[in-house]
């Protein structure tokens, strides 16, 4: 019986992750960890909570003994952003937080997922359909922690066997919880602005292109390629998965598809730009596809569609 703790679990994808899992596994075998943002009240009373910091590697063991987890989905990090804010921060939670999650894992048995993201790759990365394997020299604390972090999960595989797994996310978009300082938060924020005034400003350029994927193929990605078969891997962590690529000009035609009167102005904040000037325009997922038969749902359209909708309905309530 899989027993599984997601750290970062009241974050924008472990929240939506961790109930993901429980409709899957069953609520009593899906333990929510938060540290400091304060999960919703359906995730609290949905199953069990602890409170969890990647980086009390005792706390963190206990937790695992306490609750007999043999799945680690570690979420918990410091995004891009507000990782350029505080550096010393992000290496901390991201690289040590990452470290005692392994070393735990290695020591108890557990099966982890470690997420990486475009921002590993860097400005000498190929820019369009981005290779699996390629040149990765991030320019951001966030990117530089996501490189170390997929070596790291490989070597803990390959020295000590630990089953590792992951996945290099794409800008994620949402309509259950806000982003959490992402360069690639402008995507979700669009919508409530959209929806709630008509009106919005973009702190990136409009023809900034960026690999995108809506929430629900985040969820089924992440739990495919750990319910992977192993044999099958030739890879096992940072894999490439995308469902669509999009810029502000882009995204903004299309909500205005639904909503005609929408208009977009832009400010640009020039640390978000930089950022995202040196990640990817397109990855190439031909990886994921072969061997873990990686396939979205949602193309730009159908995301947009639904994001309204959705959405929509959040906001009356």
């Amino acid at each position: 019986m899989k027993r599984i703790l997601v750290t970062g679990s009241a974050g924008q994808i472990g929240s939506e992750l961790t109930m993901f899992l429980r409709e899957k596994y069953g609520n009593e075998n899906v333990v929510a960890g938060i540290h400091r943002t304060q999960p919703s009240e359906k995730l609290k009373e949905s199953g069990p909570f602890e409170t969890v910091d990647c980086r009390n590697s005792s706390a963190l063991a206990a937790t695992v003994e306490k609750f007999k987890i043999n799945v680690i989905y570690h979420l918990a990090a410091v995004l891009s952003a507000t990782g350029e804010k505080n550096p010393q921060l992000a290496w901390e939670v991201n690289i040590n937080g990452l470290y005692n999650v392994l070393e735990i894992a290695r020591e108890k048995n557990c099966s982890v997922f470690v997420p990486s993201s475009i921002a590993a790759f860097g400005p000498e990365t190929p820019k369009d359909k981005t290779p699996q394997d390629t040149i990765q020299r991030a320019t951001t604390m966030y990117g530089v922690t996501k490189v170390a972090g997929e070596l790291l999960s490989d070597y803990y595989h390959k020295r000590f066997g630990v089953d590792t797994r992951g996945l290099r996310y794409p800008g994620i978009i949402s309509y259950e919880t806000l982003p959490g300082g992402g360069t690639t938060d402008y995507a979700v924020e669009i919508f409530y602005e959209a929806i709630k005034t008509g009106k919005y400003t973009c702190f990136l350029k409009p023809d900034t292109t960026l690999d995108m994927m809506y929430m629900p193929d985040c969820l089924k990605a992440t739990v495919e390629v750990m319910e992977a078969d192993s044999s099958k891997l030739e890879h096992r962590n940072a894999f490439n998965v995308t469902a669509f690529s999009v810029n502000p000009d882009l995204l903004t035609s299309e909500i205005k598809k639904h909503i005609p009167s929408f208009k977009v102005s832009y400010e640009i904040d020039e640390v978000k730009q930089a950022i995202a000037d040196s990640w990817p325009n397109s990855l190439d997922d031909s990886a994921a596809k072969k061997e873990w038969n990686w396939k979205p749902d949602y193309d730009l359209p159908a995301m947009v569609n639904d994001m309204i909708e959705k959405l929509s309905i959040k906001l009356k309530k």
